[in-house]
């Protein structure tokens, strides 16, 4: 076990499109999606301990087995057959619940810390694997940047990336189930579960969202409006502020917003400030060399390249 306490970064994201395309032979849907970094992050320390535990000062984020920071602890203990331990502080800034990938985004990087901490000889497929049994999401969070999910989202084929350097997040004091988001949308089977073509379709929609000819999308928004007023109207008023777009980011409440200048982006801040109930953060997307630089203690974990 490494003796050094070190922190790592554990970034959010957004969704540029989420098409849920249909339910698969195995309950989940089937995605194709275009997932992004962003500059918003928590941050976790791990220190080493005979004991595994988690602290987290929040309110409302739970530190026993139902966070997937110890759901990935313990499923990298298992995996490797480790005995040792780890104090973990996980310091919380992304919205959870909020559709930005908190979560995931902590488990995954409680994957990378712990596999230095406990010096494991791991490799980038493992990591991948691990990830995927824990969350969908989890395994883009091992690539950053601008990538494609596929399958049910735990299939990442990195993308160009895209950079927007003004941009905001807005969360309105409001939670929204996935699993009601999923129900919501009450999608039929899918008739032909085609791989390859699904790949194909999330390229093409990639390469067009990059040159500006895709405009971004998510399935979720026409149901989770219906059901939650105050989300579309999250929206609404960032357009009317000057945002170039607005969009939910994975089944919500999280509402991002890309804007020109950042006078007009601090000039909408200035203007929602008096939202009592709404988080709101000026962010930046992470490019993959970006994510890679923040996450170096773990470089040795990353593929040279993918």
């Amino acid at each position: 076990m490494s003796s050094d306490a070190f922190e790592l970064p554990s970034f959010a994201k957004v969704n540029w499109l989420l098409r849920v395309l249909g339910k698969r032979p195995d309950g989940y849907h089937e995605l194709c999606t275009i997932l992004q970094t962003v500059s918003l992050c928590d941050r976790i320390r791990f220190e080493p301990s005979d004991a595994l535990t988690l602290e987290c000062a929040a309110p409302g984020i739970p530190t026993d087995s139902t966070n997937l920071i110890l759901r990935a602890a313990d499923a990298l203990r298992d995996a490797f057959g480790v005995r040792m331990g780890a104090r973990i502080v996980l310091e919380k800034r992304i919205p959870a619940p909020g559709g930005l990938g908190g979560g995931s985004s902590n488990a995954a990087t409680a994957l990378l810390g712990l596999s230095i901490l406990w010096d494991l000889k791991i490799g980038f497929p493992d990591l991948t694997k691990i990830g995927a049994s824990i969350g969908s999401d989890v395994p883009f969070f091992f690539f950053g940047g601008t990538a494609i999910g596929h399958g049910r989202g735990e299939l990442i084929e990195p993308l160009p990336d895209i950079e927007q350097k003004y941009m905001i997040i807005a969360k309105p004091a409001i939670a929204v189930p996935t699993s009601d988001a999923f129900r919501r949308l009450n999608l039929q089977p899918l008739t032909k579960n085609d791989p390859e073509s699904i790949l194909k379709l999330c390229r093409k929609a990639g390469r067009e969202l990059h040159d500006g000819r895709q405009v971004p999308a998510n399935d979720f928004e026409r149901s989770v409006f219906a059901s939650f007023p105050e989300i579309e109207r999250v929206r609404d008023r960032l357009v009317e502020h000057g945002a170039e777009s607005a969009l939910l980011s994975g089944s919500g409440a999280s509402v991002f917003a890309v804007f020109e200048k950042e006078e007009t982006r601090q000039a909408t801040l200035k203007a929602l400030g008096n939202e009592k109930d709404w988080r709101m953060f000026a962010v930046a997307t992470v490019s993959r060399d970006e994510y890679r630089r923040a996450l170096v203690r773990a470089c040795r974990l990353f593929p040279i390249s993918f």
